[in-house]
């Protein structure tokens, strides 16, 4: 077949399948041409999930009538002063943007330049222009897009419905907001209610409130501020504590110079950073910026300007670790409000409440003959969940609390004074406003983790010799497994030797740990060996071994403490980087404020 030129209007069909995928794509593109252009105010509407008609309306400077005419070409750009595409300043610079979504839609642009006497608008119906025509508006721009690829039919078919469309526009339009919070957003559309994001601050404070906007309350009651700079290169934003997460990375906004951007080099940062305190299958919550000088990053290695390329991709990775790692340890003794939260819905009647209140001769206990009192059953009482929390049978000695009186400097801590030892498991203190409910063996396990790494990097972990070696059963591969790690255990303290085929020799155990159950311990670690990859990083295999091993050397659940042990683990909890959660994710400890017990009573 013999080589020919394109045509003009294929030469925009192809461009517009790199540009515009889907209508999110067509919404993303024109706010960011609204944001260049210096507004302050966004409208955005949708119909039929943005395949019918998508409307972006915005307040910005406008363009003259000789710049709307040459807009539309391709390759025309008012962002770049001349060939440097190394100093990119702005959201959009390539020139495809309107002439690719023209070529696949109906476009009519209405602009109006504080220069000229009244607007222009100008429309293009698959790829053919029409002539500047006068036209009414009083500042700005408008681009009204409809009939989406109505010139090339076979696209629609990979579309999605309009409640996923509109889903997808939606979320375009929540990152674009969250990079600019001094811009007020307005998105509307028959799939979806209006919603409104007011113009904030440029500064920290504002930053915040438009992220509580956009990623609701709950998210900033648990945000911990995250900065830091090196050699020109920042990050600023905020990140969710460790105990608020999310099932999946959808939580994750990253932005580069003020750019959305889906970068793996940022998002293995990040899961990193919090390696420390995640199981795998659960996700962080944050939003990220980070600014450098745009020559030290490349914006143009996709149409869609989504993917980005560090210059020095190495010293963005550890600014960001380090960030996150530094925020999170400060604010580690803190743990996620959803915590108390669900700990007072659990406690919510499930019936409805009789005018004047609740029936309390129903829903309250009744007396038992042995002392005390014993749930009710029926009735509109608690929730049968929480309620069985307190059929807990025959009192048990071992159960029991001596009392005593807290002194009153220790209410004053954080974490307040012990006062019972609930099941052997859980610790009730008093604070000054309220009480701590607290995980003894998920706290004590976080306090000994914290300890094997600060041994690690100090001088190394003493070791403890066994009188009689322990000798573990294994299967052979993990026998090999075990044994191939053997430098990296040993710095734990963790010292093993072949013994057989099919077993190993525990010889000497961490000594921090005291006397702890080493074969459970070792198997353990051989599953989780299993699951390493072969390209897992040094130091996260490490924290994998110190996990495993701070999870059998802690108090565990079962275990009577006495008021000097209780208050002991508090103030180390209080001492201890990240003792909000354990090495699981799970929080180590629920507050609950008196307001909120007060309101359980119907005092509030």
């Amino acid at each position: 077949m013999p080589v020919r030129q394109l045509s003009e209007a294929v030469i925009n069909r192809i461009a517009a399948g790199e540009v515009v995928e889907r209508p999110a794509s067509v919404v993303k593109e024109l706010v960011e041409n609204a944001l260049d252009a210096g507004a302050r105010k966004i409208d955005i509407l949708t119909e039929g999930g943005g395949r019918s008609r998508i409307t972006v309306t915005d307040d910005g400077e406008g363009m003259t009538r000789a710049d709307l005419a040459l807009s539309v070409d391709r390759h025309a750009t008012s962002k770049l002063d001349g060939s440097d595409l190394l100093a990119i300043h702005t959201l959009g610079f390539r020139g495809e943007a309107l002439p690719s979504i023209g070529a696949v839609a109906r476009l009519v642009l209405t602009t109006r330049h504080a220069g000229e006497p009244h607007a222009w608008t100008l429309s293009v119906e698959g790829g053919v222009k029409s002539d500047v025509k006068p036209a009414a508006l009083s500042e700005g721009t408008r681009v009204e897009v409809r009939d989406l690829f109505y010139a090339t039919p076979a696209r629609l078919k990979f579309l999605k419905t309009d409640r996923s469309e509109a889903e997808a526009v939606r979320e375009v339009v929540r990152r674009l907001a969250m990079s600019r919070p001094d811009v007020a957003f307005t998105l509307a559309g028959e799939e979806r209610m209006p919603v409104t994001w007011a113009a904030a601050l440029p500064s920290g404070p504002g930053r915040l409130a438009r992220l509580a906007d956009v990623l609701g309350l709950e998210f900033r009651a648990n945000a911990v501020e995250i900065r830091g700079e090196v050699h020109g290169t920042a990050v600023e934003g905020y990140a969710a504590l460790p105990t608020l997460t999310r099932a999946n990375a959808l939580g994750q906004y990253l932005f580069v110079n003020g750019r959305p951007v889906r970068d793996k080099l940022l998002v293995g940062a990040v899961r990193g950073a919090y390696a420390d305190y995640l199981p795998r299958d659960r996700h962080p919550i944050v939003a990220l910026f980070v600014t450098l000088d745009p020559r030290e990053v490349d914006v143009n290695v996709h149409p869609a300007k989504t993917e980005v390329r560090f210059r020095d991709a190495g010293l963005v990775r550890s600014l960001l670790v380090r960030a996150l790692k530094d925020a999170l340890a400060r604010d580690g003794q803190r743990t996620s409000t959803t915590g108390g939260t669900a700990t007072i819905a659990a406690f919510r009647p499930m019936g409805a409440p009789r005018r004047g209140g609740f029936d309390w001769q129903r829903s309250s206990p009744r007396p038992d003959p042995r002392g005390g009192y014993v749930p009710m059953r029926g009735g509109a009482g608690l929730a049968e969940v929480a309620q069985a929390a307190f059929d807990v049978g025959d009192p048990s000695a071992d159960a029991r609390v001596e009392t005593f009186e807290p002194a009153a400097d220790l209410i004053e801590r954080p974490l307040g004074a012990a006062r019972a030892q609930v099941h052997e498991t859980y610790i009730v203190s008093q604070t000054k406003d309220g009480l701590v409910i607290v995980d003894q063996h998920a706290a004590h396990e976080r306090l000994v983790y914290e300890r094997l790494k600060t041994a690690i990097d100090k001088s190394g972990v003493a070791r403890q010799i066994l009188l009689i070696p322990e000798i573990v059963e294994l299967d052979a591969a993990d026998v090999e497994r075990l044994l191939s790690r053997g430098g990296e255990l040993a710095k734990f303290g963790l010292l093993i030797e072949a013994f057989g085929p099919g077993a190993v020799a525990v010889r000497e155990t961490p000594s921090l740990l005291g006397e702890v159950n080493s074969s459970g311990m070792v198997r353990d670690l051989a599953e989780h060996m299993a699951e390493w990859e072969e390209a897992l990083p040094l130091e996260r295999r490490l924290l994998h071994v110190a996990a495993t091993m701070a999870c059998y050397g802690s108090v565990r659940a079962g275990r009577l403490l006495k008021p000097e042990e209780m208050n002991a683990l508090l103030r180390e909890m209080e001492a201890t980087p990240n003792s909000g959660q354990c090495n699981h994710g799970r929080p180590t400890y629920v507050e609950l404020k008196l307001t909120d017990i007060e309101r359980l009573f119907g005092r509030r």
